[in-house]
């Protein structure tokens, strides 16, 4: 009889093999070896004749190609049919678009993190920097965010002029159109010092610069559009828009109704074959002053004129705002954010077929063409207009707390102050790392489609947190709009970045996740196009081939779960420093997704893509291991300093633990409650360990927040520091902390009866009479109380000043932008 010890051998055995995940050749070989040697031992007794039915039973049918293909494979392929989820054009040309990289990491359930940290940091070009320096800083000096937003509801005629001038409508078009051909890290700083100080402005160069005509010219178009249009974009002579929405198809862009019809038709005098549109758009930025109107509409050819194709499909065009038929220039008014964003209609507009972007070749390609462009687009605008608002927060709000006193000491020495002050800044740190590994994935070739979607919804929806913390830290200060203020806007618009490029609802629902599982996953896509394969001998040759490496996977990743949560992951091989354990905890995470994700896909099969709240939990774990990533690799790039630890760490605590909760969620709500059961043994064998940050690390993250620091300095780094309101409040922060300790002896004085007066100024003044104080002391105390007055100090208005003024003088009009 085999012993028990051969038992252990037996299972070591086999959890060393899943771990590391050995090649089928290996595992039958060492379970072959160990059988010999059982063999050797105890000769042939019931157990070893028994031992070897098994071996033979098992790897025998896995390892001899056309059994596993007719017993295993086959059956799988059939079953894997009958499940797979139906997908809508669509939804096919949206998965299959962009490039993955990092997030694919975090899917294999066993992230390479050397090769992660060996990526070079960020960095700019020189050019990039001088312009920064230069343009960038004169431009965020000259606006005025109260009088664009209040009294103009637009960005001045000289500031336009400015902004086509210096080339800010030409970022990443390349020098040889004339434009900058800067990076995507380079834009997004660009961006982030913009939006810092006015949101108009930095939305108002965004929009060129993302989703919209250029970049699809770049990639797609012509060379006789890019020779025309391209150079006339770079120097503003061209103002574009880019209409995809509609009044019934926002993010549902397949149901749009707006369509063109391929006809004969006259244009210039001549009789060609053209497109006459139909459409109506709306919430189109730059569409009021656009010069040029990217336009993506449904395609049909009902006299086939192009082909044996009656429904072509979403495709992109370029026209002219002057074609007769269309209706521009009304305005929506976001939220009190006044870049230009409006409708535009089409009736009957007939166009030249070789309008499309990329000519005729392009025709019914345009929702792909959106796609890849998106994948990239999505990681750089709306994440850096976040990022922006969330440094000026963090670096103001922090000396805020310092400034403003009650009860006789400083708000930000409250914890219930302290608490919200930790989030703004490691929420902050969050977003910045997240964006940084996002861009610097772009710069390198890459169209992170899911990574771009992680960032934006993650980086948009933690810019609404810490824009709720921001008000509720500054009171009636925040709320009382006018020229000091310089969080209100910014709060009334975190909801715009919500709602545009993806509604963040529909990003968490269906995308991260669902455009996740497909193109991060190892072996899902291999699957799906040998299951798509017409011819059954390839489609089952294909097929068995991933299917085969995916059951290995998904065995391998359930003893990982379960050994990392046994040994709470000290076993990991990580890099070394303070940050090691966070390595290790997110590889055990990672791995405990991966098998997760397999479990969910086989009990749920095509019913996931409906599930929605399964798959957002799903998507938020592999969200909330990317951001772990970020911080870490972050971290690692800033030179490791150890005076930012304390935010660092607060933020990888927030990451691992709401990966936990939303494991708890999944398992809470798993319709199978045995299978629910054996993964909580399986994923928490020690049950769930991680907790919220303490409160001894939110203090010390505060403390580091309501001081001159230099952690807080690198936490606000990129933002336009020096404009008058941020400048005053560094200004009064200094001058607070100077004055503390002679406020001290001043209040000690008063309570000894020294000094009687009713105000602190009039003890002040007191003790400086009775040389309690030095003049040099009393000086720099009423300094101080002169800086915290002007800093807490609200705007107030007359009925008459509160109006509107209209700036549109005959000299201001739209061609004038």
């Amino acid at each position: 009889m085999i012993g028990f010890s051969w038992f252990i051998a037996f299972l070591i055995v086999f959890c060393v093999l899943a771990y590391q995940r050995a090649s089928l050749i290996i595992w039958t070989g060492c379970f072959a070896l160990l059988m010999i040697f059982v063999t050797k031992f105890h000769g042939l007794a019931i157990g070893t004749i028994l031992g070897w039915i098994v071996f033979l039973a098992i790897f025998v049918p896995l390892d001899v190609a056309s059994w596993r293909r007719r017993f295993i494979s086959q059956p799988l392929l059939n079953f894997y049919r009958h499940v797979m989820p139906t997908m809508s054009r669509t939804e096919r040309e949206a998965i299959s678009a962009g490039t993955v990289t990092w997030e694919g990491d975090l899917f294999r359930g066993n992230p390479n993190w050397r090769h992660l940290l060996s990526h070079p940091p960020a960095k700019l070009t020189d050019e990039e920097q001088a312009f920064l320096d230069g343009p960038v800083e004169i431009l965020c000096q000259a606006l005025n965010d109260w009088d664009i937003t209040h009294n103009r509801a637009d960005l001045p005629p000289d500031i336009w002029k400015f902004i086509k001038d210096n080339g800010f409508f030409g970022l990443i078009i390349p020098k040889q159109y004339g434009g900058k051909q800067f990076s995507a890290y380079a834009h997004s700083q660009i961006l982030i010092k913009l939006n810092g100080v006015s949101i108009t402005a930095g939305s108002s160069i965004a929009v060129p610069n993302s989703l919209g005509p250029a970049e699809l010219l770049l990639h797609y178009g012509t060379e006789q559009q890019k020779n025309y249009y391209l150079p006339r974009l770079a120097r503003g002579e061209d103002v574009p828009c880019f209409a995809l929405t509609s009044p019934v198809a926002g993010s549902d862009a397949g149901a749009m109704i707006d369509h063109g019809i391929i006809c004969w038709g006259e244009h210039h005098g001549e009789k060609i074959v053209g497109i006459r549109l139909n459409f109506d758009k709306r919430y189109i930025t730059l569409a009021p002053i656009a010069t040029v109107i990217g336009l993506a509409f449904k395609l049909y050819d009902p006299d086939h004129l192009l082909g044996k194709k009656e429904d072509i499909g979403i495709t992109c065009a370029l026209i002219p705002r002057n074609m007769p038929g269309i209706k521009i220039g009304r305005r929506h008014f976001p939220l009190n954010t006044a870049f230009q964003n409006g409708p535009i209609q089409g009736k009957d507009i007939f166009i030249p077929i070789d309008w499309i972007i990329g000519g005729k070749e392009k025709a019914g390609k345009g929702w792909g063409m959106l796609m890849e462009c998106l994948a990239t687009g999505r990681a750089i605008s709306l994440p850096a207009s976040a990022v922006g608002g969330a440094k000026v927060l963090s670096y103001a709000t922090g000396a805020y707390a310092r400034i403003r006193k009650q009860f006789n000491m400083p708000i930000g020495r409250f914890e219930g102050v302290e608490e919200s002050l930790a989030r703004i800044a490691a929420f902050t740190y969050i977003m910045d790392s997240a964006r940084t590994l996002a861009t610097v994935a772009i710069d390198s070739g890459e169209k992170p489609s899911v990574a771009s979607a992680i960032v934006k919804y993650h980086v948009t929806e933690l810019g609404r947190k810490i824009a709720l913390d921001g008000m509720d830290i500054h009171g009636g200060k925040g709320i009382c709009l006018g020229p000091n203020n310089y969080i209100g806007r910014g709060y009334e618009a975190a909801p715009i970045a919500i709602t545009v490029e993806g509604a963040n609802i529909l990003t968490r629902n269906m995308i991260i996740f669902g455009q996740g599982v497909i193109r991060c996953h190892p072996y899902i896509l291999p699957e799906l196009q040998a299951a798509g394969l017409q011819n059954p001998k390839a489609a089952l040759i294909a097929f068995d081939r991933a299917v085969i490496k995916h059951i290995g996977f998904g065995i391998s990743n359930m003893i990982r779960s379960l050994l990392l949560g046994l040994t709470s992951s000290f076993i990991v091989s990580a890099p070394k420093g303070k940050m090691k354990r966070y390595y290790q905890q997110a590889t055990r995470f990672s791995s405990a997704f991966a098998f997760i994700a397999d479990v969910s896909m086989l009990v749920f099969g095509g019913s996931l893509k409906r599930r929605e709240n399964i798959s957002a939990r799903l998507g938020d774990i592999l969200s909330y291991l990317y951001l772990l990533s970020a911080v870490l690799k972050q971290y690692h790039d800033q030179g490791e300093n150890v005076d930012d630890l304390p935010i660092v760490r607060y933020a990888c605590l927030h990451c691992l633990f709401e990966i936990q909760e939303r494991f708890d969620e999944i398992l809470k709500n798993f319709p199978n409650r045995w299978i629910a059961w054996i993964l909580k043994i399986l994923i928490f064998p020690l049950g769930e360990r991680f907790s919220k940050p303490r409160d001894t690390i939110t203090h010390k993250v505060a403390q580091l927040l309501i001081a001159p620091t230099e952690t807080r300095q690198r936490l606000a780094a990129g933002a336009c520091l020096q404009k008058n309101v941020l400048a005053d409040i560094q200004d009064a922060l200094i001058k607070t902390i100077a004055s503390e300790p002679i406020e001290k002896i001043i209040k000690a004085a008063k309570k000894d009866g020294i000094v009687t007066g009713y105000s602190l100024v009039e003890q002040a003044q007191e003790a400086l009479d009775k040389n309690v104080i030095t003049v040099e002391n009393f000086d720099l105390f009423m300094q101080a109380e002169e800086a915290r007055k002007k800093t807490i100090a609200v705007d107030d208005f007359t009925n008459e000043e509160l109006e509107r003024v209209v700036y549109l003088h005959a000299d201001e009009t739209t061609t004038n932008r």
